[in-house]
């Protein structure tokens, strides 16, 4: 791809998307999509906040959310109240998409009451020795542990709810957060008989996870192609020479460049090639090799951060030109083609209702009749790389998942569109080639949109 300097308007819109403007925010994400579409990569990269700016847009999207969306949700789980409780280092995985930031951890024990009144509305509570502030109302700040918890059990008793969830779950990690410890202090300080009104509150806490806001929503597209761009860069003359540059030297590229810009990763950028006479197998689940790039070789990535909470998970493919070559041999373009139709096949299958195991098996059914060889390993994204929601297939499981993959989609929640096709290639006499494509795209209930576009043409190196 073709590198752009940042136009003016660009970084406006980028501005404008963060501050959660949403027919701007709309206009932007269609331009990047464009432009991404056309092959050129939309340097956005300068409108990155400094880490000090960003608790400004963090802090209103978390009010929207808990205005918004909380209320809503905590109906559809029919939950009175909902108790998050954490000690400091040992913070329960949902902490900190619930408090303002800046936060570093849950101070000695922190205690949100979430407390839904008759009118639907839900009362924020914190009982907490420092206290946050807005957006919760603190109803204890003094005293010694003791005191606090009494102060817990009491506010619970006065408050009389009948569902109170907690956070228990045999099924999802990041609702299981509530550790044994503090689940026998809260049984000690409740009256007899409130054992029973004690509620897993994984439905809650799962909702709560997988749904974006409105402006989340409009700010996502921008975070999505601040990933896009690095590995635009990343994917060129700028940092590959043939010959010189290792796959291990690209990854560390992307890594370090991702910190000079403050953007947190999730994992370690992961970065393979493939190349004539380097089996790739028929049965084989993943095919790429470390080493040094030469010339012909196809380069794949996958890389992840996380950015004003959200998180992003992409995979691309390069290409290294031989000499003389003027262009991606035709048979790798037709190989691209196959992916997106791939990902036309699963997108086409999301439905509101309709499960994880069963978007699988209806697109691998479709893929099959397509005459197309490949693999479905699709999850949710959000505050979480590897976010709650519905499980559509793994790497290492083309069969329904029992669980999580029978978990329904919702609207207004976003997904990793991910996998794989193996393509065989005349330039390789018959040698199979994998692509392995991941975008991060929103369900809006309708139809599945790609954040900043997808790939639909080779990164190249010349």
């Amino acid at each position: 791809m073709n590198s752009h300097r940042p136009a003016l308007f660009l970084l406006l819109c980028a501005a404008l998307s963060l501050l959660g403007l949403a027919a701007p925010a709309a206009y932007c994400q269609q331009t990047i999509a464009t432009a991404f579409a056309q092959g050129r990569t939309v340097d956005t990269v300068g409108a990155v906040l400094a880490p000090r700016d960003r608790v400004d847009p963090e802090n209103r999207m978390l009010q929207e959310r808990l205005d918004t969306l909380l209320p809503q949700l905590m109906k559809e789980a029919e939950l009175d109240m909902w108790l998050v409780i954490a000690r400091e280092y040992a913070e329960d995985p949902v902490y900190f998409t619930l408090v303002p930031q800046p936060s570093h951890a849950a101070r000695r024990t922190t205690m949100l009451v979430f407390d839904r009144q008759p009118d639907g509305s839900v009362k924020r509570l914190s009982i907490n020795r420092y206290p946050f502030g807005a957006p919760y109302e603190s109803a204890w700040s003094g005293g010694d542990l003791e005191a606090q918890w009494k102060a817990l059990g009491e506010l619970i008793t006065r408050r009389d709810p009948k569902r109170i969830g907690i956070n228990v779950s045999a099924q999802w990690p990041v609702a299981d957060g509530l550790t044994h410890g503090l689940h026998e202090r809260l049984r000690a300080v409740l009256p007899q008989g409130y054992d029973e009104r004690l509620v897993s509150a994984e439905k809650l806490v799962v909702r709560w996870l997988e749904t974006r806001s409105a402006s989340e929503r409009a700010a996502y597209p921008h975070i999505v192609s601040l990933a896009r761009a690095v590995i635009g860069e990343a994917f060129s003359s700028k940092v590959i020479t043939p010959g010189v540059t290792s796959t291990d030297d690209v990854a560390w590229y992307i890594r370090q460049r991702f910190e000079s810009l403050g953007l947190p990763i999730w994992f370690m950028p992961d970065v393979n090639l493939q190349r004539m006479g380097t089996a790739c197998a028929d049965d084989a689940p993943f095919c790429g090799e470390e080493g040094l790039i030469q010339p012909g070789d196809v380069l794949h990535t996958d890389v992840g951060i996380c950015y004003l909470k959200l998180c992003t998970d992409t995979q691309e493919m390069g290409y290294v030109v031989r000499t003389g070559e003027r262009d991606v041999p035709d048979g790798l373009r037709k190989a691209m083609a196959t992916g997106n139709r791939w990902q036309d096949l699963l997108a086409a299958n999301f439905a509101v209702g309709r499960t994880g195991n069963q978007v699988l098996e209806k697109t691998r059914r479709e893929a099959e009749a397509a005459g197309i060889v490949s693999s479905i390993y699709s999850h949710p994204v959000g505050f979480f790389g590897h976010a709650p929601g519905p499980t559509i297939g793994m790497w290492d499981n083309q069969d329904a998942t029992a669980g999580q993959g029978d978990w329904p989609l919702y609207a207004m929640t976003a997904y990793a569109i991910e996998g794989n096709i193996k393509a065989r290639l005349p330039e390789w006499q018959g040698q199979n080639v994998q692509i392995k494509l991941e975008q991060t795209a929103l369900f809006d209930g309708r139809r599945v949109e790609y954040l900043a576009g997808r790939q639909t043409q080779w990164h190249v190196v010349r």
